[in-house]
């Protein structure tokens, strides 16, 4: 899922640090904007050099509401490039910074909880994550309509660390709670294919390869169904997802889909 904030995150008008006279606001829409042409080139080294800079210059200007988008943009830049010491680092301060801000009750709160969590188990600290996804989705549920996308990632990434915890029941209740919200946003198709997928994996841990096989190829031709909706943006995000999703078909057999969804992830690519 997307690891970054939304414009509502970062202009959410709780802290009173961005009303002392001396802070200077760091420019974050623009930040934001070249980031994701960053990532739309898969150049994830500029990425880190990019937030690397603004960081230093949030901190230079005293702007922390900048500072803690940064970081959020760090956590989900590290876990993607597999970068550990600096994923963690990244979340702590994160944490420690919120924290520090008085913004408990708040949903910016809530999606640094979200990050945090998500770069934990990215680098097999699932018991850490889930505590952090617990708080979240009690400030989620609080805050947000029941069809914000935000619930959407909160409930697939969530479900990902119970299935790992092998709680198996209640991480495929909140799987197929995010399909829900995500059935209902523009574009959703991509999400929802890549929560069938992670169903499939908990199938598969939960019963095993050949019990689960059925179900299993039920849910893998619904996210190849998803993942050919015409209508779909054929940008960056649409390459990630053919990315992360070609191996999956390919260690239950599908070789062929792995194949074509390896071939439009690099054209777009090359096209960037």
């Amino acid at each position: 899922m997307n690891d970054f904030l939304s414009k509502d995150d970062y202009e959410e008008p709780r802290c009173l640090l961005n009303m002392h006279p001396e802070v200077t606001p760091i420019p974050i829409g623009r930040i934001m904007e070249k980031l994701d042409s960053y990532l739309n080139k898969n150049n994830y080294d500029a990425a880190e050099k990019h937030l690397r800079y603004w960081l230093m210059e949030a901190d230079s200007s005293h702007d922390m509401r900048g500072k803690l988008a940064i970081l959020n943009e760090q956590i989900g830049l590290y876990r993607k490039t597999e970068k550990e010491t600096e994923c963690l680092t990244s979340i702590g301060t994160a944490l420690s910074l919120a924290s520090s801000m008085d913004m408990n009750e708040s949903v910016t709160y809530g999606t640094t909880l979200i990050n945090a969590a998500t770069g934990y188990k990215a680098f097999g600290k699932a018991e850490d994550a889930l505590p952090l996804y617990r708080k979240a989705q009690i400030i989620y549920e609080e805050a947000l309509d029941s069809n914000d996308e935000r619930l959407g990632g909160l409930y697939n990434n969530m479900a990902l660390t119970l299935t790992e915890l092998k709680n198996f029941s209640e991480a495929e209740d909140l799987f197929y709670k995010a399909i829900k919200v995500m059935e209902k946003q523009e574009n959703g198709e991509l999400e929802s294919a890549i929560t069938y997928l992670n169903i499939a994996d908990l199938i598969a841990a939960r019963d095993g390869l050949e019990n689960g096989e059925k179900e299993i190829d039920n849910l893998l031709l619904k996210a190849e169904e998803l993942l050919n909706t015409e209508s779909l943006p054929k940008d960056g995000y649409y390459a990630f997802v053919c990315e992360k999703c070609a191996p999956v078909f390919g260690y239950y057999g599908y070789f062929l889909t792995e194949k074509e969804l390896s071939r439009r992830a690099r054209e777009i690519y090359e096209r960037a």
